[in-house]
């Protein structure tokens, strides 16, 4: 009995420093591909859909994520299982596929009307006071994004090793912030599109 207690407090310490190295590791890696002046050469023409894709990967987890709220309301778990395990799987190609992108291309800046990187005081006067409102919606879905990471992971963690009751507390605040991470992660393309070159 208590070899077998001892064998549960290992491993869930070892989940959670596996939880914590990757929620620090994942915004670190972020940061360094926006900040960082110095990009790897991949003259792919590919590259320059892939956020048009982590546009349409954002919107299924968003859509997972309201399937599996559905489901589990309903009593469905074996469903919401497979749909929240889909959208689990759909951040993790989310992530691939942005650090590939941010780590061979300059960011696009909101209002550089003519893509030379640079923002003239004739593109901010031109794009208005809407800029405010793309930097309030960036900001909060940055910070968000980086919130939702430990989240998600102790929920999918909670969720394997069969701990519902403190899954269910964990996702009452997992849910609505991925879900705003997600659908803002959209609007954000959706507001950055006509910039990109």
């Amino acid at each position: 009995m208590t070899e077998e207690v001892n064998t549960s407090v290992g491993e869930k310490n070892g989940a959670t420093i596996f939880i914590a190295i990757v929620s620090i590791l994942i915004p670190l890696v972020v940061a360094l591909l926006l900040f960082v002046p110095s990009k790897f050469a991949i003259d792919a023409s590919w590259i320059k859909i892939l956020p048009k894709f982590n546009a349409v990967i954002n919107s299924l987890t968003a859509i997972c994520l309201i399937i599996g709220f559905i489901l589990i309301k309903k009593g469905n778990q074996s469903m919401h299982r497979l749909v929240m395990l889909a959208a689990f799987i759909f951040g993790c190609i989310f992530l691939v596929s942005y650090v590939m992108y941010h780590s061979s291309t300059q960011p696009v800046k909101y209002g550089d009307l003519n893509g030379d990187g640079i923002l003239s005081a004739i593109e901010v006067s031109e794009v208005g006071s809407i800029r405010y409102l793309y930097y309030i919606i960036l900001f909060s879905h940055i910070i968000l994004a980086g919130i939702v990471v430990p989240l998600v992971l102790m929920a999918l963690y909670f969720a394997i090793t069969n701990n519902f009751v403190k899954h269910k507390n964990i996702v009452r605040f997992t849910f609505p912030i991925w879900l705003y991470v997600s659908v803002t992660g959209v609007v954000v393309f959706l507001m950055l599109n006509p910039y990109y070159q």
